[in-house]
């Protein structure tokens, strides 16, 4: 199956700015631990992975009786915080779950992808 994995919330992560370097090399590492844990799963496969801008530097897309309106930042209410983004295949969610842990303990949203 393949997931939209959104890191949306700082969670139990304090915020970046705030964090030393050391902390900030600390939460890096989880990201590579996550990566390598993915790739020694079998089954799983990272599709793609960044991280976003902050939500200033978003631009919101609306579309009212025909007319696009855009809109400097931040994001759209349901995903003011989001930070960054993972598309897996992997088995299946309780596989992902697992994995995710491996990840800084952030808000995430997990979305399974609809084939059509």
């Amino acid at each position: 199956m393949k997931y939209l994995v959104l890191l949306i919330g700082d969670g139990d992560v304090p915020a970046w700015d705030t964090m030393t370097p050391e902390e900030q090399g600390a939460a890096m590492q989880r990201f590579a631990d996550f990566d390598a844990a993915c790739e020694a799963r079998d089954g799983v496969e990272i599709l793609a992975s960044d991280s976003l801008g902050d939500a200033a530097s978003a631009t919101v897309m609306t579309t009212r009786s025909g007319k696009v309106a855009l809109t400097e930042g931040p994001y759209a209410e349901a995903v003011e915080g989001l930070g960054a983004f993972y598309y897996l295949e992997v088995p299946d969610l309780d596989v992902l779950v697992d994995l995710l842990t491996v990840l800084p303990p952030y808000d995430i949203q997990i979305s399974p992808i609809v084939q059509y």
